[in-house]
């Protein structure tokens, strides 16, 4: 568009003085070069401009959608490195998200939830059948309880909770590289990937169908536990006897939430044979 503005405009001029002679077509002609060139270099210093006003706008609309997602706590709400730094049997109170129902058994339900920061999980937390139907996944949920510890697993008990405003459902974090690491507990509780582990054993809590499935998985030389808890998902058939059913020498891929006992032994959520 500008190569083309710029040789009209020479044409224009040359034109207007074709009768003149050769010395003045020669100055129409150098007259005409320089007007094309300020007007070449015009537009390229508006599309500059313009580009880089783009290039700004985004920026900010980003840091604002950014700003907007932020989890903000409620006055009196821990923020998860609060959480972490609290003692033992003390009282926590924290704003957090349902990312799976485990159970529900006599108005007492146990739940895996997770914020932006970092993941909880409430056992036995008082709930009626009916409210526990609306914690559906994403929820957001304040909860004030005790925090407790079991065998390394981290969680808030004799809890009571509120549900409020918001939604947010995590994406799994691929963990893979941290097995074996002091550093895998810090995921603890989340939502997890591991790629390209190796089957080694499977089987049953009472050796048979229809409680637990106990899964050994190896990277590196190295063995790690998993489980499909029953409570969790038991009920679905088709991924039950998926996992039943994995061989030994098999090569799979994860997810689970990070729960702990004696160490790393994440809830299987999703297993990918490849």
């Amino acid at each position: 568009m500008k190569k083309t503005l710029a040789v009209l405009l020479t044409m224009g001029l040359a034109l207007s003085f074709v009768g003149c002679g050769s010395k003045e077509a020669a100055q129409v002609a150098e007259t005409a070069q320089e007007t094309a060139t300020e007007v070449a270099e015009t537009a390229q210093e508006t599309a500059t401009e313009v580009a880089e006003t783009a290039q700004e706008t985004a920026t900010e609309v980003a840091e604002t959608v950014a700003e907007v997602a932020e989890d903000v706590k409620g006055e009196g709400v821990m923020s998860y490195a609060d959480y972490e730094a609290a003692e033992l049997d003390s009282e926590v109170v924290v704003e957090t998200y349902v990312q799976a129902k485990q159970s529900w058994w006599e108005d007492k339900a146990t739940f895996y939830t997770q914020d932006q920061d970092g993941a909880y999980f409430i056992y036995e937390m008082t709930c009626s059948q009916e409210d526990y139907d609306k914690l559906t996944p994403g929820t957001k949920i304040k909860v004030t309880g005790v925090k407790s510890e079991w065998s390394g697993e981290f969680e808030i008990v004799d809890a009571t909770f509120e549900i409020e405003d918001g939604n947010f459902v995590a994406e799994a974090k691929d963990v893979t590289d941290l097995l074996g690491s002091d550093d895998l507990i810090k995921s603890q509780n989340q939502l997890v990937s591991f790629k390209d582990m190796t089957v080694e054993a499977v089987s049953y809590k009472n050796e048979q169908p229809g409680d637990d499935i106990y899964v050994t998985l190896s990277k590196d030389g190295n063995n790690y536990e998993f489980c499909l808890e029953y409570y969790l998902n038991g009920s679905d058939e088709e991924f039950y006897n998926l996992v039943g059913g994995l061989e030994a020498g098999q090569t799979v891929d994860v997810e689970g939430y990070l729960y702990w006992y004696e160490g790393p032994n994440a809830h299987l959520t999703k297993v990918t044979v490849k």
